[in-house]
């Protein structure tokens, strides 16, 4: 057990916090004072954010589709902090955005694998390490893994299984006092996304004008719902797949969100 910890306060860990939605978290988190496991498949950037949270918090490295690693990342949580209390499955990849015809196998398969195994992997250990004692896991899922996106085969097939996964996990695991839900982000403006757009791989304006609030989610938004569903706020809330998107699920209309008006009819 790390020095200094205390066995009352919570514990966190985090898959794929090197940046994005999942560094974002682990700032809220270890904000609200809870301390945090930092992983990411780069060690370097695991231990760089663990680094700046500052005192009280640990990098656990690995890959999350490893049962091995995943194994070791729980057990290094609770030898530092004596417990677990939350885990956030954030850790992704993408699929390249390309025409299911032009998927490789490969690709595909290490796709799902990150999203899917390293989903069920880490929930697992985490429910063991829980016990009795009870705890909340949050699951990032997708608009991807809720409605059709072309070019994006491998990323929504995993994410509609993350999603399914929440649910039956949350029926599964509540008698044991694990709450289990998921976010569903829309665009979020982080680095990746950033890099894409400036490449032109994605439509700024076009994501933008589909969604009804009329702009990308910051990483810290999305984080913020996470605290919310990992916190005892959320304590009759589980099996929830929780769309953080701007509305961009939710629109139906046959145009962009620009031809509504002020009074919310068509122009």
């Amino acid at each position: 057990m790390a020095k200094g910890s205390d066995h009352t306060t919570k514990a966190a860990l985090i898959t794929g916090a090197g940046a994005g939605i999942g560094l974002a978290t682990a700032r809220r988190l270890a904000r609200d004072g809870i301390r945090v496991a930092v992983n990411d498949l780069d060690p370097k950037a695991a231990q760089d954010v663990a680094a700046s949270l500052g005192a009280g918090h640990i990098a656990v490295p690995g890959d999350v589709a490893s049962e091995s690693d995943a194994e070791q990342m729980v057990a290094k949580t609770l030898k530092a902090f004596g417990r677990l209390d939350i885990l956030v499955n954030n850790a992704g990849i993408g699929d390249g955005a390309i025409p299911a015809q032009d998927q490789t196998i490969d690709r595909f398969r290490r796709t799902v694998s990150v999203h899917v195994d390293g989903c069920f992997l880490l929930s697992r250990a985490a429910a063991r390490a829980m016990g009795g004692t009870g705890g909340a896991i949050v699951n990032l899922s997708s608009i991807a893994g809720q409605m059709g996106i072309p070019n994006r085969i491998a990323y929504a097939a995993a994410k509609g299984a993350v999603s399914m996964m929440t649910r039956v996990l949350a029926c599964e695991w509540a008698a044991l006092g694990i709450r289990v839900n998921a976010v569903a982000p829309g665009y979020v403006r982080t680095a990746l996304v950033d890099g894409l757009i400036a490449s032109g791989q994605l439509d700024a304006k076009g994501i933008e004008a589909r969604t009804p609030m009329r702009r990308l989610a910051d990483p810290d938004e999305i984080a913020d719902v996470i605290a919310f569903l990992t916190s005892d706020q959320a304590s009759y809330v589980t099996g929830a797949i929780v769309p953080v998107d701007g509305g961009y699920s939710a629109f139906g209309a046959p145009f962009d969100t620009a031809d509504i008006d002020a009074a919310g009819g068509a122009q």
